[in-house]
């Protein structure tokens, strides 16, 4: 499989799993009865971006390992025919 499409692959699972997490374990303002003056009741306390981050990363990798194995042990060209086009193994 060309690299390209690995790192195209990974950046779209790694987006849609994160906005995916985004949400859990959030916090507004006005749950925790500390609203900042000049900010919405509903704007996040506390997001923990950088753990939701880290997190994700290594459940994206993981997946990914998946999905990677599933392709290439051509259990994926035999559950779905199609995927041979886009392994670059199609007959010519």
């Amino acid at each position: 499989m060309a690299t390209p499409l690995l790192v195209a692959l990974y950046f779209m699972m790694w987006w849609i799993l994160f906005l995916a997490i985004l949400p859990f374990g959030v916090r507004t303002q006005a749950e925790e009865g500390d609203v900042i003056p000049g900010t919405t009741e509903s704007a996040p306390k506390n997001p923990q971006l950088l753990k939701k981050v880290i997190i994700n990363t290594i459940v994206t990798t993981i997946v990914f390992a998946g999905v990677y194995w599933f392709l290439e042990s051509g259990l994926g060209a035999q559950l779905f025919p199609l995927v041979d086009q886009f392994m670059g193994n199609a007959p010519s």
